[in-house]
């Protein structure tokens, strides 16, 4: 950030509306400085105050919008070489490879995992993101053919790949409402790829042959008015693409470099003929900074584990992962049925319904919300006590549901059972479970089993 906190709160309006969502202008302009905030949140904000503050708001690394809709995701705008010193923003996206040269069950394969391909994890669905249309026919029937069939059967990104400018432009009017990635503007092509991202104002893809060529291109480019670009090297053995993915992320954040300052794109299908290798270099490349990787195909066995590193890789390491505070149903609870409790840290959350479920034994499920903490940490802040688990048992309306009110607390929490009594009142009967979550199953079979 070019401003401080301090800084960008004298260009606000001072009015602490709190319309942003933020409770005062100086606490919205701290989660600017942080980037935890957008400049757009602030309703009266003066257009002086919007152009000097957009520059100095803005992140090292553009970030750059692809497809609409529920397809729509977003790339770059990173601000950290490492994820501790902040949070990474926007995970790599990973789009599957479909060419006008295949036949046609093989690009409807690809398509159907493409689509059904998608699993739920700590309460998210994960799944890839775009499929990449390549030219390689060179004819512009074609792959204007293959673009409809694409956009047709998919609500994901789309990513038009072609060398001839004249094939690019039949694809981009086929799906131009879609906002695809143009791929790819080098030196041959330049100026007619930047002719046809700005006739249809869609995102545009910088290839060149290494990193010095590379930032001449991007200069060019950005000089003609395109902003939103993409950007690669141009390499295509590994140990080339992890220097340039790195040297790029350091020149833009670091040293501020402005024809960098793009998110990369990398292509593991042209690097090996190998599928396993291929998922082992989009692994890498999640690691080390791409904004998006081409892969050949999708298969459960690559897709799920690179899901998964992504994943772990872009979860924010200062902000708990957290699941939604209701009462849930586990294998179909009656009026007889147990409430178990639970902090809404997801991980917790899964573990115990996982084991509930491992039970057979008809429960209700309270989850509170702790703001993403666990059991013992959130007893610890005061906020798994029994007061206020208390209060959000007596106004989830699950008691009018019960014929036996039995309600179930952690084993590490058991120090608020008398708490809790006292809130829920002598309508309910406090218990207290195992201590270790894999005893569940044999807690709930021995005391509530049928």
């Amino acid at each position: 950030m070019g401003l401080t906190g301090i800084q960008i709160f004298q260009m606000l309006p001072k009015t602490n509306c709190k319309e942003c969502g933020i409770p005062t202008c100086l606490a919205f302009a701290m989660n600017l400085a942080a980037g935890k905030a957008e400049l757009s949140a602030c309703p009266y904000v003066s257009e002086e105050a919007k152009q000097k503050l957009a520059v100095s708001s803005a992140p090292p690394i553009r970030a750059v919008a692809l497809g609409t809709g529920d397809g729509a995701f977003k790339i770059g705008g990173e601000t950290v070489l490492f994820r501790h010193e902040k949070t990474f923003f926007n995970p790599t996206g990973l789009a599957i490879l479909v060419s006008d040269d295949e036949a046609d069950d093989a690009v409807d394969g690809k398509l159907k995992r493409f689509t059904e391909l998608s699993y739920e994890r700590v309460g998210l669905i994960l799944k890839g993101d775009a499929v990449a249309v390549r030219s390689v026919s060179g004819d512009q029937a074609k792959f204007s053919a293959l673009v409809t069939k694409v956009k047709e059967q998919t609500q994901g990104g789309i990513i038009l790949i072609a060398d001839s400018a004249e094939v690019m432009a039949e694809g981009v009017k086929v799906c131009a409402d879609r906002k695809p990635l143009v791929y790819a503007a080098t030196a041959d092509n330049a100026d007619a790829m930047i002719a046809i991202a700005k006739e249809h104002k869609v995102p545009l893809a910088v290839k060149a042959t290494d990193l010095e060529s590379l930032a001449v291109l991007t200069e060019k480019i950005t000089a003609a008015g395109v902003e939103d670009l993409v950007i690669d090297s141009g390499a295509r053995d590994i140990k080339t693409v992890l220097h340039d993915q790195i040297h790029i992320r350091e020149a833009a954040i670091q040293k501020k470099f402005k024809p960098f300052g793009f998110p990369t794109i990398v292509m593991p299908f042209e690097m090996t003929d190998d599928f396993m290798m291929e998922t082992l270099y989009a692994s890498m490349s999640i690691a080390k900074y791409a904004g998006l990787a081409v892969l050949s195909d999708f298969q459960g066995q690559n897709l799920f584990n690179l899901l998964l590193e992504r994943l772990n890789i872009y979860t924010d390491p200062q902000r708990p992962m957290k699941t939604e505070q209701k009462i849930y149903e586990i294998n179909n609870p009656g009026p007889d049925s147990p409430v178990m409790t639970t902090s809404n840290f997801s991980l917790t959350y899964f573990i115990v319904s996982g084991e509930i479920e491992n039970s057979r034994v008809p429960c209700y499920l309270a989850i509170l919300d702790t703001e993403g903490l666990s059991v013992l940490t959130a007893w610890a802040a005061g906020k798994f006590v029994g007061d206020v688990l208390g209060e959000f048992i007596n106004k989830s309306g699950i008691k009018e549901k019960l014929n036996k009110h039995n309600l179930v607390i952690p084993g590490y929490a058991a120090i608020i059972q008398g708490d809790l009594e006292e809130e829920v009142g002598s309508d309910w009967k406090v218990h207290v479970g195992p201590r270790e979550a894999s005893n569940i199953p044999a807690y709930l079979k021995d005391n509530f089993g049928s």
